[in-house]
């Protein structure tokens, strides 16, 4: 801010809203243990006045909610949310009651740990990803709460997964006023594929009725579908009629467009057997078993490799067979996805900036580059925020009122450590 006087309202603002911000989260954290307390009252509930352990918590859960007029049903979810977190993720708990995560954290580490079977795995998966809850938005966070889950299971995903994909299916839901729902139910790699698909097609109609209405002048051609409305009328017309010959512009592009997903596939997924090999990570959304990403690698038409430290996890370098906008594809192999705190856009869909300006000198070279979404590539030109490199792809933010917020790349690989090499190792190494 330019103004001293409005700079400090600003500051003084940030800094109540935060305070105020960890009260509300230690308020949430008392209310849930609250909730763990009355579900041990129904616990210790003498079977003499109810016919039934579930029943004793219906009861509580039914007084609970027409004192808070609330559904029961929720209150009851709340209340055996409550009694895992305070029973399995005591580190979280504690994290919770100190304001230092939010209630939406808890939800995702309880929705990615409860699957864990042991509770040595569960007490690794909590410090683990505390530290990164305590540092991250929750759209962020999730993805790496899901993966540090994924690899501390006893059953493996492959099989998790094969189980799973036997309940793929199609079906219909009838809906008033003569609407009714298709749902797909499948392997995540294909369900995001289509989506992507079809919302590339929506693109191109936008673009080509716009073109059209403004070549004819005529307001009226205008198409005012929304990107979901054109999702809806594009798969009904590919299903019904196998290409989207009534959506076709005057080239013909939308037949030619192909989905795009970003996947990344631990080199020994390919050659390891199933039972061995880790699961890849699907950008955005989580694990794919290894026998799907094998038949993506195998049908690519091109991929990076991309060099991590085995440590760490950060991006080394990248390269290829035919080299081709080397920097754009490291970029994309390092940040993933937007770099502004809090942000999550695929780095796909990104644009590439110079963190010094190229019109006041700023080299073409990574050292200086990042990808920023749209909204914070402007912001970051035409607000008071400022960024600047500290070697290793992490940015260092200053925002209007002077506080700094790091962002680090999020990697490839996450917390490898000597013991899960020796784990892989057949026989001790010779030295």
């Amino acid at each position: 801010m330019t103004s001293p006087a409005l700079n400090a309202l600003l500051d003084d603002l940030v800094r109540t809203m935060a305070s105020m911000e960890q009260t509300i989260n230690q308020l949430t954290a008392v209310k849930t243990a609250m909730l763990a307390t009355a579900a041990r009252i129904a616990d210790d509930e003498p079977f003499d006045s109810v016919d039934s352990r579930e029943m004793a918590h219906r009861a509580v859960a039914t007084e609970l909610a027409a004192a808070l007029r609330v559904s029961d049903r929720t209150v009851e979810s709340q209340m055996d949310d409550a009694v895992l977190l305070v029973t399995d993720f005591p580190q979280t708990a504690a994290a919770f009651y100190r304001g230092a995560v939010s209630h939406a954290h808890v939800r995702i580490i309880l929705a990615a740990g409860h699957a864990i079977e042991s509770a040595e795995g569960r007490e690794r998966f909590e410090s683990i990803v505390l530290p990164r809850a305590e540092a991250e938005s929750p759209n962020r966070f999730r993805p790496f709460a899901k993966q540090t889950a994924e690899r501390l299971r006893e059953v493996s995903f492959t099989e998790r997964h094969r189980e799973a994909r036997e309940n793929r299916g199609v079906w219909m839901r009838d809906h008033e006023d003569g609407m009714a729902e298709l749902v797909q139910y499948g392997p995540t790699a294909l369900i995001r594929a289509e989506h992507d698909r079809l919302t590339q097609m929506a693109f191109e109609v936008k673009q080509e009725n716009a073109r059209l209405g403004k070549a004819m002048a005529e307001d009226d051609f205008a198409d005012q579908r929304t990107m979901n409305q054109l999702r809806c009328d594009l798969l009904a017309d590919l299903v019904l009629t196998a290409t989207p010959t009534g959506h076709l512009g005057a080239d013909g592009l939308l037949g030619e467009i192909r989905a795009h997903i970003d996947i990344t596939v631990p080199a020994l997924t390919l050659t390891d057997p199933d039972e061995l090999a880790a699961p890849a990570h699907l950008e955005g959304v989580g694990p794919v078993d290894p026998e799907t990403a094998r038949i993506l690698v195998g049908h690519a038409p091109g991929f990076d490799r991309v060099l991590t430290d085995p440590v760490s996890g950060s991006v080394l370098g990248v390269d290829r067979y035919r080299p081709s906008a080397e920097m754009r594809r490291y970029l994309r192999a390092r940040d993933r996805r937007c770099r502004f705190p809090g942000c999550r856009m695929l780095a796909r869909m990104c644009d590439g900036d110079h963190t010094v300006d190229h019109a006041h000198g700023g080299p073409t070279e990574i050292g200086n580059l990042a990808d920023f979404c749209r909204r914070h590539h402007v912001t970051k030109h035409n607000t008071p925020w400022r960024v600047r490199q500290l070697g290793g792809g992490i940015l260092e933010w200053t925002s209007p009122t002077g506080r700094i917020h790091v962002d680090r790349p999020p990697g490839v690989a996450t917390h490898v450590t000597f013991e899960d090499v020796e784990e892989r190792m057949p026989v001790p190494a010779p030295f």
